[in-house]
């Protein structure tokens, strides 16, 4: 972890793993300036380790992507006791003051020093909150790069389940219809009932599809993936808007870069605010299976889809955080974007669950227990123990307001009042996650989601 005090605001991130390989995701001042880039050293930090770590983190953010072979990064996987003013001035930088607050509370509360917890709160308040989205580093070659990837015109298989959405799976045809970039398959596995073969006929595209009739998302593309024909497996959603240069904007990015895996940014309809990082590159810190090119080779590599994940979510969370930890390079690309309609009906919406941290019922678990599987299995019992002190009370809000801060602030005190309520949905989840660790999944667990 690149500063201490992450774990308590980001405590799930990717990048708080050491992966197999190094990429120089946060590299040195020295590493910047063979590139060409040049970043300030903050000088107002304590410490030099501080300064070091705090100018790889910006470098991060900025959208530093080094091209090149792997190298050495692993300093910054340990991370070294930093006085309290130096982990407070960072987390001014990087978040916003209520989360630097919470940040001093939580600290309190479970007995560190208060005085050199609130000194260090006081005397970093100087600090000015970054904004990468306004000044990120730009890569001005890539608008006229000439790819011998798209060159070679490598076959693309895409891979999109459908479930009750035929109104919406004809816009996606047309949009792929038009894409500039042409060798390429499209793989549909339609789980709707009835099913309606005529949905696929006089399509100018080189199209498959079968019907599944098991409801299940992650059985639908693993079985997808194995039928593809192509080099590179193109995962989509079939409630989604693309551009014409969609597919060649996926391959021209993983050639740019050296990269294994495109992350395509998703711009939602509804829902949480659109990140201000989805306008430049960077590396990419999630898997969106909704828009995301990677080689197929990785699947053979690191296996498919987790099934344990059927009618739950975050399982594109779990195979992207898995490719990261084997080294696999995984870009953020804002050329490849989507727009994701998120329609009311049909979908993962029919088959589980709307959103990881809401139940569908009142003394349903909050999150969903695969959310806590996730956690749990990678970053540890504490680190999960973390992300609910900090999600649990914001999900108290209805889905469609969570882009909303004050009722994000009047659901957490809401939440004091239901208190007893939600730690018995916590407790739920918790049990059913360690039952998903220990064992495979039973049936009994979908049960009690739906």
């Amino acid at each position: 972890m690149i500063f201490n005090h992450l774990k308590y605001i980001t405590p799930v991130w990717y990048f708080n793993l050491e992966p197999a390989l190094h990429h120089e995701y946060f590299p040195t001042e020295s590493e910047l300036r063979k590139e060409k880039i040049y970043l300030p050293v903050d000088n107002d930090y304590l410490t030099t380790e501080a300064r070091v770590r705090d100018l790889a983190y910006r470098a991060f953010q900025f959208g530093y992507i080094k091209r090149s072979l792997i190298s050495d990064s692993s300093q910054f996987y340990k991370t070294p006791k930093l006085p309290p003013v130096d982990e407070y001035r960072f987390l001014r930088k990087n978040f916003s003051f209520v989360w630097v607050l919470y940040v001093l509370l939580i600290r309190i509360i479970c007995f560190k020093n208060p005085i050199e917890e609130t000194l260090g709160f006081i005397k970093s308040k100087s600090a000015k909150r970054q904004k990468y989205h306004e000044n990120p580093i730009k890569y001005s070659s890539y608008d006229t790069y000439k790819s011998k990837l798209l060159d070679s015109q490598p076959k693309v298989s895409i891979i999109i389940p459908t479930l009750n959405r035929y109104a919406y799976l004809k816009n996606v045809f047309r949009d792929l219809e038009n894409q500039t970039y042409k060798n390429f398959e499209v793989i549909v596995v339609d789980q709707t009932e009835p099913f309606d073969p005529q949905v696929y006929k006089g399509w100018r595209l080189n199209l498959r599809y079968w019907f599944q009739k098991e409801k299940a998302l992650w059985k639908a593309r693993n079985d997808a993936i194995k039928a593809a024909k192509g080099e590179y497996i193109l995962l989509y959603d079939d409630d989604s808007l693309v551009e014409q240069d969609w597919i060649e904007q996926h391959l021209k990015a993983l050639d740019f870069f050296k990269a294994d895996l495109s992350s395509g940014v998703s711009i939602s309809s509804i829902g949480a605010k659109i990140p201000a990082h989805y306008s430049y590159f960077r590396w990419s810190d999630q898997l969106d299976t909704g828009n995301a090119l990677l080689k197929k080779s990785i699947f053979d590599k690191i296996g498919y889809f987790d099934t344990k994940f059927e009618k739950q979510r975050m399982g594109d969370g779990e195979y992207g955080l898995r490719a990261y930890l084997a080294g696999y390079r995984n870009v953020s690309n804002p050329f490849a974007k989507r727009i994701h309609l998120k329609v009311s009906e049909g979908g993962l919406r029919q088959m589980g669950s709307w959103d990881g941290w809401r139940p569908k019922k009142f003394f349903g678990p909050r999150p969903v227990p695969s959310i806590l599987y996730l956690f749990r299995k990678y970053f540890g019992n504490s680190a999960a123990r973390w992300a609910l002190l900090k999600n649990v009370p914001l999900s108290i809000v209805p889905y469609h307001l969570k882009g909303n801060n004050i009722m994000l602030l009047i659901g957490s005190l809401i939440s004091l009042f239901l208190f007893p309520i939600v730690l018995w949905q916590v407790w739920l989840s918790w049990k059913m996650a360690g039952e998903m660790i220990n064992s495979k999944l039973e049936s009994k667990l979908n049960l009690t989601l739906n």
